[in-house]
């Protein structure tokens, strides 16, 4: 698990795609939110704030069972000092919920109590096209998204969510 998030941390800054964790010199105050794509296989994760309001890529963590998932989310959580989340709901394009849905709904509850911060449902239709869209648009190769797109796609909830918000 340390190694995860060292590697998480390291990436992150070099990379200059996220955002130092508190511990290791914030630079800047804010409400931190953490983006939350649950999938079967692999849960994405992303970062915001609210003073630059720009949703970034963190981490993809390969799923190992609820309470090891729940732990992996948590340690980041308070590593980055995270006070709210925003989990997809992946609604049918009619708007119709499925497993997916309930899925997220059951994780929802899960989730609040093991970051004790408030978490949110955000309607995330299309949001992996969205991501591997972004992702093309960067040049990032077909194999090389794989790796990506679900921390980008968490990352695309979390903008929606933010520009929601705003308005």
């Amino acid at each position: 698990m340390a190694q995860l998030a060292e590697r998480t941390r390291s990436r992150a800054i070099v990379e200059g795609r996220g955002f130092p964790p508190r511990g290791i010199g914030a630079l800047f105050e804010g409400v931190r939110t953490l983006g939350v794509d649950l999938g079967r296989v692999r849960i994405g994760l992303a970062l915001a704030d609210d003073v630059l309001r720009t949703a970034r890529p963190l981490a993809t963590l390969s799923r190992r069972g609820e309470a090891a998932d729940l732990a992996a989310i948590a340690k980041l959580a308070r590593e980055y000092e995270v006070s709210r989340a925003v989990v997809g709901l992946p609604l049918n394009m009619d708007g119709s919920e499925g497993p997916s849905a309930r899925l997220a709904r059951a994780f929802q509850p899960r989730l609040a109590a093991a970051l004790g911060v408030p978490v949110e449902l955000f309607d995330e239709r299309l949001s992996s096209f969205e991501a591997e869209s972004r992702l093309r648009e960067r040049g990032v190769s077909s194999k090389d998204q794989r790796g990506m797109v679900d921390e980008e796609a968490a990352a695309v909830i979390l903008q929606g969510w933010l520009e929601r918000s705003a308005g």
